[in-house]
């Protein structure tokens, strides 16, 4: 059993590692599979955002990732859900601005759906420092 929670885990943890990688590379192609069609993120600043409106904003280039860049990936795995926690280094430009690159815990619940793991909450906060 425990060869299996972590074979889980090792494939959520890829998961979350191939949808940074395609949210940086801007390839909605890849990413729009691994988010839930009711996929909702709130932002460090507090804002919701739909699936449509987060991947959206990423094609249309409102919101560029030029570096995301994760620590270790600890996951929580509850049956057919999974919370996951990180820190992480990232640099966005944002409706043209580049952010000031900063230092981020994210926190996201995953759910198996039709066989397929994909995120369905993301939050991220800032940490001050």
């Amino acid at each position: 059993m425990t060869n299996n929670v972590q074979t889980q885990e090792d494939r959520i943890r890829e998961i979350e590692r191939s949808r940074l990688r395609a949210l940086v590379a801007a390839d909605i192609t890849a990413a729009a599979p691994l988010h839930a069609d009711d996929f909702q993120l709130i932002t460090p600043i507090g804002v919701a955002l739909s699936r449509e409106e987060y991947l959206g904003a990423i094609a249309a280039g409102q919101i560029i990732y030029r570096a995301w860049e994760p620590s270790d990936i600890a996951v929580r795995l509850y049956g057919s859900a999974a919370v996951i926690r990180y820190r992480a280094r990232l640099e966005v430009i944002f409706n043209g601005h580049l952010v000031a690159p900063g230092e981020y815990w994210h926190t996201d619940a995953y759910e198996e759906r039709n066989g397929r793991w994909m995120v369905v909450w993301s939050q991220a906060t800032a940490i001050s420092r």
